[in-house]
């Protein structure tokens, strides 16, 4: 089957890199930065980081980029980001069902394909390089966060089952998914461990270090750095 696979995928092409989204809206994006300080406006942050991670995407060579989300998202998608870009509705509802559909809709074309969060804009390029080598020698790579979740996971075929069992969204669901990997026989190469932006002090985080390189991220980093520098009464109301 993987002879057919590279057969199928573009000349020249790596692979794809599938950006894992939701419509930036009020109450649907970021609910746990509540009580961040300073408070900043969830739907504009989630926005920047959204179009600072197609960025760094669209900054590897020879791979294509993709967004997927909810099917009812599309639309609003497509219109907060470049023209041209492929977005993709995915079928059934939540996270598990959203991997499951990057796999079944662009391994057959793309034979690597790896699913990447829209929380880590500020993740080095050379981590998204270093996944795509791992694709050669291993049947799954996976990137952990700091947490115990994962910021990317990408494969080189369909295996059915591979999310179902794995508790998303939680401490432990890159342990879970690991796991659920060495049931079903597959090697797993992992990538070096990130922080996404989930909770106030993540944010706190990535503003610190976007403050150092702002390169890094320079939607997200503008936004943040104007949130800092509003007034402290504005900040408070």
């Amino acid at each position: 089957m993987s002879r057919l696979h590279v057969l199928s995928r573009p000349a020249g092409m790596r692979g794809a890199l599938v950006v894992m989204a939701k419509a930036p809206r009020k109450g649907f994006v970021k609910t746990r930065l509540a009580g961040a300080c300073p408070p900043c406006d969830e739907v504009r942050l989630s926005e920047c980081m959204l179009q600072d991670t197609l960025a760094l995407a669209q900054s590897l060579s020879r791979v294509h980029v993709a967004v997927m989300c909810p099917s009812e998202d599309v639309f609003d998608i497509r219109a907060r980001i470049l023209p041209g870009l492929h977005v993709v509705g995915q079928d059934g509802k939540g996270l598990a069902a959203a991997l499951a559909s990057v796999f079944r809709r662009f391994v057959p074309d793309f034979q690597r394909v790896i699913a990447f969060d829209s929380d880590s804009p500020h993740l080095p390029r050379a981590t998204l390089e270093s996944a795509f080598a791992l694709l050669d020698t291993h049947d799954l790579v996976i990137g952990p966060t700091e947490d115990g979740g994962y910021y990317l996971v990408g494969a080189s075929a369909i295996h059915p089952g591979l999310f179902d069992a794995a508790p998303l969204g939680t401490s432990s669901a890159c342990d879970a998914l690991r796991a659920r990997a060495r049931a079903l026989g597959l090697s797993v190469g992992v990538t070096d461990a990130w922080y996404d932006v989930d909770v106030p002090a993540d944010l706190s985080r990535l503003a610190a270090d976007l403050r150092l390189a702002p390169g890094r991220a320079p939607r997200t980093a503008a936004f943040l750095a104007s949130c800092m520098s509003r007034p402290r009464d504005e900040k408070q109301a």
